[in-house]
């Protein structure tokens, strides 16, 4: 069993072996893993945490093969623990929808492996083929569609690659007096600094959100998000490049590197999901329960 302080992930990473001249697997994952120290995988080999494609627990002296598939579970040490709880609004057998609290990551990323709202689905169902259609950031909450059947999921992938499904966001932020409302939001997004981060840049125009107001307050307005584009972040750059940082908004539109502070989540909400079903032709909408 994985060790306390060590959360492994529910569904294994594969790993097909690239060219090299390493005698053994542990020789080899080694050099493909150099920030891994070479007990901690002579350590994960005796657990039986290393495995060839069929399944079966591999040796750390097996021979190392070009080509050959392994799979090994991702372990974080000291992994925090996230005090939120996710809620699945909906489930059938191809799709089982979530809504995702604030601070947790959708997939494992970074020091995040069990506490991910995959990881956790995948312990309550017991299900390792279930996979993200989309993604929503840390620290955004809200609804998160899952695809439970892969002889369908291409089919309801489509819908995200072909911009079929409407996607509705609030957010609370300063007031924008000076803008016409609604308004859309184009501008070229590129990759900033930290690499994390994204920024608006010259040139043609690759994203784009539609911008509305819900209720205005004094110091706060309450608005409606709808990004035509998926592009990282994008809701986040294209608020502050308006002049209204969303509130508690670490990165945006200057990088803090602090801590989580539970008691300041970013207030963006992925309100509703909304798409015609590309195998029944029903009509889908998915209402987040949460609030900001």
């Amino acid at each position: 069993m994985p060790r306390h302080d060590a959360p492994a992930a529910s569904a294994p990473s594969r790993l097909q072996l690239p060219p090299g001249p390493w005698a053994s697997l542990l020789d080899g994952l080694c050099a493909r893993f150099p920030a891994i120290g070479r007990e901690l995988w002579r350590e994960r080999f005796a657990r039986g945490r290393v495995l060839d494609a069929q399944g079966h627990a591999l040796a750390a002296d097996d021979a190392y093969r070009v080509g050959m598939e392994i799979r090994y579970f991702r372990e974080v040490e000291h992994e925090p623990v996230i005090p939120f709880e996710e809620r699945v609004l909906y489930r059938d057998e191809r799709l089982l929808v979530a809504d995702k609290p604030h601070f947790l990551p959708v997939i494992p990323a970074g020091g995040f492996v069990a506490e991910t709202l995959l990881g956790r689905l995948q312990r309550r169902y017991g299900e390792a083929d279930l996979a993200p259609l989309h993604r929503l950031d840390r620290g955004t909450a809200g609804v998160v569609l899952f695809s439970r059947d892969p002889a369908t999921r291409d089919a309801y992938q489509s819908l995200f690659r072909e911009r079929r499904i409407r996607k509705r966001y609030e957010a609370l932020a300063p007031p924008l007096a000076q803008w016409q409302f609604p308004l859309l939001r184009r501008t070229r997004l590129v990759a900033g600094e930290p690499f994390f981060l994204m920024r608006e840049a010259e040139g043609e125009a690759n994203s784009e959100t539609r911008v509305d107001v819900i209720e205005r307050g004094a110091q706060v307005w309450r608005y409606a998000l709808e990004p035509v584009s998926g592009r990282k972040h994008q809701l986040r750059v294209h608020m502050a490049g308006l002049g209204a940082p969303i509130l508690n908004d670490r990165f945006y539109p200057l990088a803090e590197q602090a801590e989580d502070d539970f008691s300041r989540p970013l207030k963006l909400l992925a309100r509703e999901l909304a798409f015609v079903d590309p195998i029944d032709g029903s009509e889908r909408c998915f209402e987040s329960g949460l609030s900001l």
